[in-house]
């Protein structure tokens, strides 16, 4: 299905430096603010007390949280848990504070709202494993990438492994970075969130780099960027189609999906725009430059002519 069709392919090589070097700029100023401001990392890596609480009708969400913010508790995560009247709340490590009072704190004005919510269990989370989650994070990121690369050289070259792979490293920063400037609370959500978009740039690579392969075979006159070109061109409609598909979804939880699911959702539709950008306009002009030829994709067969000369 095609719903946008271009019929002369775009030049995008011929403005691959400009590209790459917006590409650079952005990803040098997230790792700056990565460097600078850090990760807000939320109670799941800090660690905090978790708490479980029930009521006997469907529970005030905003409700809740205005409570807790009038204790001076901002940086709190308020979420429905099984059921509506069910809700989970994750504390913020207060020193000062331990886990059984601030639990006790937090009940007592929950109850000046309503006398009837009853208290279901307390866990307290410790940095200890928020450290772990981060290190498993890290390893999961690291397996990815190397998963990436191993796969995109079995099927096509090893220099499309590395283009994709710097690409998509190119992406995941940038997710961080706005994290980072904007000190968006920093979740398992998010880190999910992270890592679907990794895969989900690689398969627009993939088809990218799927019609490059066949235009090899088919456009034997032509050159490496006039192959390129057409191939982003060709997927143009394809990648608008899908992304935009996507993206509708991602926006309703964004806008619907309530404080739960808005920086998951906000982590997605960072990393769907730059997947885009990326997957042609980044891995692309970094396959062109490693080098890459029809040689490469093709089986050199020998001919022997009828002498018997090579």
């Amino acid at each position: 299905m095609e719903f946008f069709k271009i019929r002369k392919d775009i030049p995008f090589m011929r403005h691959a430096l400009a590209f790459n070097v917006i590409s650079v700029i952005t990803f040098l100023l997230a790792v700056f603010f990565l460097a600078t401001r850090g990760l807000n990392f939320g109670v799941d890596f800090t660690g905090g007390t978790v708490m479980e609480v029930s009521y006997s009708h469907p529970a005030e969400v905003p409700q809740i949280r205005d409570s807790l913010a009038t204790l001076g508790f901002r940086d709190v995560s308020v979420q429905n848990f099984g059921t509506a009247r069910d809700v989970l709340i994750r504390l913020p490590l207060r020193k000062e504070t331990s886990s059984a009072k601030l639990s006790e704190t937090v009940m007592e004005s929950l109850r000046q709202a309503d006398t009837a919510v009853e208290l279901r269990r307390v866990e307290f989370v410790g940095p200890q494993v928020g450290r772990e989650l981060v290190e498993n994070g890290v390893w999961a990121l690291f397996f990815v990438s190397l998963g990436v690369v191993l796969y995109l050289w079995a099927r096509f070259e090893w220099k499309f492994g590395i283009a994709t792979l710097i690409a998509n490293l190119h992406d995941v920063v940038i997710i961080l970075g706005f994290f980072a400037f904007f000190q968006w609370e920093f979740s398992l959500t998010v880190l999910a969130a992270v890592l679907a978009i990794f895969g989900y740039s690689v398969n627009e690579s993939v088809v990218v780099f799927d019609r490059v392969r066949e235009n090899f075979r088919k456009m034997r006159k032509s050159s490496v960027p006039e192959i390129i070109d057409n191939a982003i061109t060709r997927t143009l409609s394809r990648t608008i189609i899908t992304h935009g598909s996507t993206q509708l979804a991602v926006l309703s939880m964004l806008f619907f999906g309530g404080e739960t699911l808005h920086y998951f959702a906000l982590a997605l539709t960072i990393g769907i725009l730059f997947g885009i950008y990326s997957s042609a306009l980044v891995a692309s002009p970094i396959v062109m430059w490693l080098g890459i030829s029809r040689e490469d994709m093709l089986l050199v067969k020998k001919e022997t002519l009828e002498d018997g000369r090579p």
